[in-house]
């Protein structure tokens, strides 16, 4: 199983922007992950081709199963 954690914004333009980090801590805490959305809007660190990130939309974990049927 792989975990990823998206963090999802929304930029300039009114368009979803996703920022995935792979194995992150589980379960996550939601209050570390606020003010690390909060920090990333605040610094402007991240750009898109929609222009600059400035809203929190939301915060996920996506688990991924992966079996192997042919190697």
């Amino acid at each position: 199983m792989n975990k990823r954690l998206e963090l999802l914004f929304q930029n300039e333009s009114g368009a979803t922007v996703t920022l995935s980090l792979d194995n992150p801590i589980y379960p996550a805490d939601p209050i570390a992950i606020r003010t690390a959305m909060e920090g990333i809007i605040m610094t402007n660190c991240f750009t898109s081709t929609g222009g600059n990130i400035v809203a929190i939309k939301s915060a996920r974990i996506v688990d991924r199963t992966v079996e192997e049927v042919l190697v």
